[in-house]
């Protein structure tokens, strides 16, 4: 018997979740109880995460050690609100918390704890949650007629041209949040899941590791762990079809056991067409949250690849209008497929299907808007490795950070630039010290790779007025 170890998804998207009242609850059997939820967010944006779930939960989250995850106690009766968070990757129901387990200097010895732990553990309550949470997605699946299969996304650009063909990705289907409400696609797996009663449930068991070195491996307590918990509940085990997955995170002295809620990640909520940098929707998220968007705000995406930013803003902060823009012909055809596959879903569903969002083709150097007219820049620049060269962008900041401060409103304009090419941006930004002021920066994980999140104010100079207008 095997068990997945390092490097499993966390889960992926959960399907369903619908406003369910207490009496709902109380009816399918399941009184209201308080659990802990875990959510995994974006590398660097935790603070974010915390600020959102007190804005539309009313709970205080607490910020792991292990970066990357936040915790909020949440009744029974509000599980659905779990699922119109914005900013989280994956959910997961906490099992058991411990901050400081002692761990065993003997792999032997911590492996014999780990498979004792499993009988001793509070199971009872996180199982209702993942049954509750179950039922939403049955109940949603069944409200759309039964099954929907799920197709795995193709990652790899395709040079279309037109809307014919499309990639399809995981129906994550977030994008009502504006509308306070969120639904989000069953799964087959969810619709064709017998009662407990009719058969062994399966399972899997995901153990995260990170931290300090371990005696052991994350494969191997993944592997004891998850016989102790087959041996304990006679489930099944199954490393792709399964029911249920047990997490175990360990970082440092933290461990966590949970269960997970969610089988689809909510970072490709938005897209149908990929490109090869295409951002998570939740990183996107986090990036429009720093800019705090207002009523009737005009913000533009110079490079704007797949849409991604534009199109979750457009989504969650839908009284601002977006322009999105690209001087490539494919980045241009993707972004308005993923807008009309988000427009077409949202119509299926009886909602308004027009987003505040437009397309252009343009040279990011030139841009035909007009000068003042812009209140927020937000964008991804271009890395120099998977588009563009290191050497292009030394010449390519300094003119795209000028074009930016051209449209940009003096005084009161912001911009938001995702960047890796550090040196770069940090020569580029000296230069226009009379147009751009840094106020803050993110670092986050953007791949595995570190990037920077840049938090620029427009000055009060005059575009025309400063050295930095001119060009060299």
């Amino acid at each position: 018997m095997s068990y997945q170890g390092d490097g499993a998804d966390q889960g992926p998207e959960t399907a369903g979740a619908s406003p369910c009242s207490c009496a709902e609850a109380e009816a399918n059997g399941v009184d209201a109880i308080t659990v802990t939820i875990g959510a995994t967010v974006p590398t660097g944006f935790e603070v974010t995460a915390a600020e959102e779930v007190k804005e539309k939960i009313g709970v205080e989250a607490t910020i792991s050690k292990d970066r990357g995850r936040i915790y909020f106690p949440i009744t029974t009766d509000k599980l659905f609100q779990v699922h119109l968070l914005r900013s989280v990757d994956n959910l997961f129901v906490v099992v058991e918390e411990y901050n400081h387990y002692q761990f065993k200097e003997s792999k032997e010895e911590t492996l014999l704890e780990l498979q004792q732990l499993a009988s001793k553990l509070p199971w009872t309550n996180a199982l209702e949650v993942w049954k509750l949470n179950g039922n939403l997605k049955k109940r949603r699946g069944h409200r759309k007629g039964g099954n929907t299969a799920r197709g795995k996304p193709d990652t790899e650009a395709r040079d279309e041209t037109g809307s014919e063909m499309e990639q399809k990705a995981p129906p994550a289907d977030t994008a009502a949040a504006s509308e306070d409400q969120m639904e989000v696609e069953a799964c087959a797996q969810a619709s064709d899941r017998a009662a407990p009663g009719t058969r062994p449930l399966k399972f899997r068991v995901t153990c995260n590791g990170a931290g300090y070195k371990h005696s052991f491996s994350s494969n191997e307590a993944a592997r004891d762990f998850g016989g102790a918990v087959q041996e304990f509940f006679q489930w099944k085990a199954d490393m792709t079809k399964f029911d249920i997955e047990v997490l175990l995170n360990i970082h440092n002295e933290e461990m966590v056991i949970g269960i997970a809620l969610t089988e689809e990640s909510f970072q490709r909520r938005n897209i149908s067409h990929f490109g090869p940098t295409t951002l998570r929707s939740t990183l996107c998220y986090g990036m429009l949250r720093l800019c705090k968007p207002q009523p009737s705000d005009i913000i533009l995406d110079p490079m704007c690849g797949t849409g991604a930013i534009p199109l979750e803003g457009a989504i969650e902060f839908s009284s601002s209008f977006y322009i999105a823009g690209d001087n490539n012909d494919m980045a241009v055809n993707r972004t308005v497929n993923n807008v009309c596959h988000m427009q077409k879903r949202r119509a299926e569903k009886g909602r308004v299907s027009g987003l505040p969002i437009d397309t252009v083709r343009w040279d990011l150097c030139s841009l035909p808007v007009r000068t003042s007219s812009v209140d927020i820049i937000i964008t991804d620049m271009p890395f120099g490795k998977r588009m563009g060269s290191r050497k292009k962008n030394w010449d390519l900041y300094p003119l795209c950070l000028r074009e930016m401060a051209r449209v940009c409103r003096p005084g009161s304009g912001k911009a938001i630039v995702l960047t890796r090419d550090r040196k770069c941006f940090a020569n580029a930004i000296c230069t226009m010290v009379d147009l751009w002021r840094r106020l803050h920066t993110v670092w986050v994980d953007v791949g595995g790779s570190i990037a920077e999140v840049h938090l620029l104010k427009r000055t009060e100079a005059a575009f025309g007025q400063t050295p930095e207008d001119v060009y060299e």
